[in-house]
């Protein structure tokens, strides 16, 4: 399997116009269906936001984008010794509004115009304007080991319908199929080159290149509010669209971790 995908992701083309960034990197997902049955997909490109899964098996880590800048390789660790894969991670427990604004910073809430803060722990999106929160989502974060990278970071890329591209059939997908785990918005905020291992959940990954974080959509509803991507924030159709139309290429984004 490793000697597949080391193949797949050194010979893989993107096959999009550039601004659809969504299926030109990579990822490798370890994936529960119904119950414990897990199945492989990857997803091998360029510079953008990547995603794997489909079917009912991209149910839960189905959207973690790992893309590279030059050749990516995505290894499943096979030499480990077999384990069970871990519980279906539970929804977080609901905070009040006011239990919700007591977690962020002063200097965070002091900020002028409009923000956005993931409270990781609490699986929530929040949007804050002038020190004002406006609206509360839900979300889905990052499981442990993959978590959604704590910080300050601005959003860097919006793309609307994004494109996917299946790395092995290379079926392209549209947004509005599925098939396509990202939903019908993708806000990019955070990217990271410097590989990532450990176990998903499921099964030890292995992944030399660059990581991209952001908020999509997702087709899986009951998945939201939970952590179970690689690290990437799951938000209902209705309100990733909300979330896209309000921010701005440059719009700052908190996470909490």
């Amino acid at each position: 399997m490793a000697a597949l995908v080391a193949k797949l992701a050194k010979n893989w083309k993107p096959v999009s116009p550039a601004p659809m960034r969504c299926q030109q990197q990579a990822s490798a997902l370890g994936l529960r269906a119904a119950l414990l049955a897990s199945t492989l997909y990857l997803l091998v490109g360029g510079a953008g936001v990547g995603s794997a899964g489909v079917g009912s098996a991209q149910e839960l880590r189905g959207e973690t984008p790992a893309g590279s800048e030059g050749e990516l390789l995505v290894k499943v660790k096979e030499e480990v010794p077999k384990r069970k894969s871990d519980p279906i991670p539970p929804l977080a427990i609901p905070l009040s509004d006011a239990a919700s604004l007591a977690r962020i910073p002063d200097d965070v809430m002091e900020r002028k115009g409009l923000q956005l803060v993931l409270d990781r722990k609490h699986h929530q999106l929040l949007v804050l304007k002038d020190g004002l929160m406006t609206r509360r989502f839900p979300a889905a974060v990052g499981t442990t080991g993959w978590e959604t990278p704590a910080g300050r970071f601005r959003v860097f890329e919006k793309v609307k319908e994004p494109l996917w591209t299946h790395p092995v059939s290379g079926e392209l997908v549209d947004a509005e199929s599925e098939k396509n785990p990202l939903g019908s918005r993708w806000i990019g905020f955070h990217r990271d080159c410097k590989g990532r291992t450990g176990w998903d959940g499921e099964q030890y990954l292995d992944i030399n290149g660059c990581t991209v974080a952001g908020f999509h959509g997702t087709p899986f509803r009951w998945t939201v509010g939970r952590a179970v991507s690689h690290g990437c924030v799951r938000l209902y159709e209705e309100n990733v669209q909300e979330v896209f139309d309000l921010v701005r290429v440059g719009t700052q984004v908190t996470v909490l971790p």
